[in-house]
């Protein structure tokens, strides 16, 4: 029989990997942490939460807002 703790730990872990920091989310996007910075600032990209002096992504909002910039070739094409 397993100990518990370690379901446990294992529960947070899945929880964790639904959450990026703003270094983890910018290494996704190969862009500077500063840009996400300044995002935030000027109330563009993706919705964030600010948790103790935190900021931290939802890996829900940063799906949405990479289907939100999707761009179609048809759309580049017309100026949109």
């Amino acid at each position: 029989m397993r100990p518990r703790w370690s379901l446990e730990r294992k529960r947070k872990c899945e929880k964790c990997a639904s959450v990026k920091s703003q270094i983890e989310l910018a290494a996704r996007w190969r862009i500077s942490p500063r840009t996400l910075e300044r995002w935030r600032w000027i109330g563009d990209g993706p919705r964030f939460m600010k948790l103790g002096g935190r900021v931290i992504y939802r890996l829900e909002d940063v799906l949405a807002f990479e289907n939100q910039e999707l761009r179609d070739l048809e759309e580049i094409k017309a100026g949109r």
